[in-house]
């Protein structure tokens, strides 16, 4: 019997199509490391998805949604990054004040009207 975190044999056949097709042919590491990487992060989901139905069988949902929110946290959005690079550039940029509070404002404004990615 094979443990329940074992992926299945299509997706390691899958994980050694992609890694054979991203690797660099100079540096075989490199497609052992793909395929290492493909494998952990598997893993560490499908025990993370374990742990959430338990607590969510224990009626305890929200601490599962809150277990993955934590564990699993998204990726700032384009725009959110742009904001928070606009801010280091605000601390940061040497130019006369006036223009430098214009410039900053106008771009933040324009940032702060896109939707989120």
């Amino acid at each position: 019997m094979e443990h329940p975190i074992t992926p299945p044999p299509e997706l390691i056949r899958q994980w050694f199509k992609q890694a054979h097709e991203s690797a660099d042919p100079d540096n075989q590491l490199s497609y052992y490391d793909f395929i290492a990487t493909a494998a952990s992060q598997w893993g560490a989901d499908q025990e993370l998805e374990a742990c959430c139905e338990w607590l969510a069988k224990y009626r305890k949902p929200i601490l599962a949604a809150d277990l993955k929110y934590v564990r699993r946290p998204k990726p700032p959005s384009l725009k959110e990054q742009a904001l928070k690079e606009l801010a280091w550039v605000d601390e940061h940029l040497d130019m006369p004040l006036h223009n430098h509070c214009n410039a900053v404002h106008t771009i933040r404004l324009a940032l702060e009207a896109l939707p989120n990615d």
